[in-house]
């Protein structure tokens, strides 16, 4: 893989970053939803051993609504229109964030996600899973503390390389998040697109030890937990690249709004971007949209 510079790394990735792609407490029991079919179908067993319904039982189940956030900050003159779209002006975040906890959406984790997908495990009622991709330092200086508000949590996905640096959350920040209950997943080292890794016999060159298995270890590191959930970077994906990741031990895989694979449901996970042109009623819409 060529070297780029640092700094001129690190301003390509503020244009990566713009362009790019818990329930909430009350008192008393919160009432269920399940899914009946749990009980259907042989159980299959994936890279983690672990027992899961087949590719059809997953493909019946209804969809969790899943947000994707980048950028969580006001417009500037210099953003394109493009670019708006994936940067989320800081009142209209927080609009969409009491819109989700006044029309009773309860968040959820993976852990949860996975548990319901595979074994048909309960979830809240109105559930939904609030996640940020690329590190940007607005999820954590305006988007984590407005969630902390509704007891919302929210699973991260981290581009290690801008770990630290400016505009980009510092490994203590990441820390915290994964220590306040958040999740922690893997958004590659450079954000690289997985549909164009290749091997190679020298790890330094080899992009599935450079953008995946070292970032990785990287945030298991950091936080002390397993990472054991991905997001592909643009949200690109093809059906070559999925049996490739599920050997490097990720329960699921996360991309955008594309249909998911039949054949492996887990590892296309849609989500929708929380465009920074919605209204909190025009998300509620995109919301009931997507995912009837």
């Amino acid at each position: 893989m060529k070297k780029v510079p640092g700094r001129f790394l690190l301003s390509l990735l503020i244009i990566i970053g713009s362009v790019a792609c818990n329930q909430a407490n009350q008192p008393g029991h919160q009432p269920t939803i399940t899914d009946s079919s749990s009980s259907k179908n042989a159980a299959a067993v994936n890279t983690n051993a672990e027992k899961v319904a087949d590719a059809a039982t997953i493909m019946a189940r209804k969809e969790v609504p899943i947000l994707c956030y980048h950028q969580i900050r006001d417009w500037t003159a210099r953003d394109s229109k493009r670019a708006k779209d994936d940067i989320c002006p800081i009142g209209r975040f927080k609009a969409h964030i009491k819109m989700l906890a006044d029309s009773g959406y309860h968040s959820i984790l993976p852990d949860q996600l996975y548990a319901y997908l595979t074994r048909g495990a309960a979830l809240p009622t109105k559930p939904i899973m609030i996640t940020f991709d690329d590190t940007d330092l607005d999820q954590y200086t305006v988007a984590y503390p407005e969630l902390k508000k509704y007891n919302f949590k929210a699973l991260y996905f981290i581009m290690t390389v801008s770990l630290g640096h400016r505009r980009y959350m510092s490994r203590e920040q990441v820390k915290t998040l994964s220590d306040e209950g958040n999740i922690i997943g893997s958004h590659t080292y450079d954000h690289k697109m997985v549909v164009k890794y290749q091997h190679n016999p020298d790890p330094k060159l080899d992009d599935w030890t450079v953008q995946v298995d070292n970032p990785t270890k990287t945030l298991e590191k950091l936080t002390g937990k397993k990472v054991e959930y991905f997001a592909y970077p643009y949200g690109l994906w093809n059906t070559a690249i999925l049996p490739e990741l599920q050997k490097h031990h990720f329960k699921a895989a996360f991309q955008l709004a594309e249909k998911r694979d039949p054949q492996n449901p887990l590892f296309t996970i849609r989500r929708i971007i929380g465009s920074g042109y919605w209204s909190a009623g025009n998300l509620n819409h995109a919301i009931k949209k997507s995912f009837k």
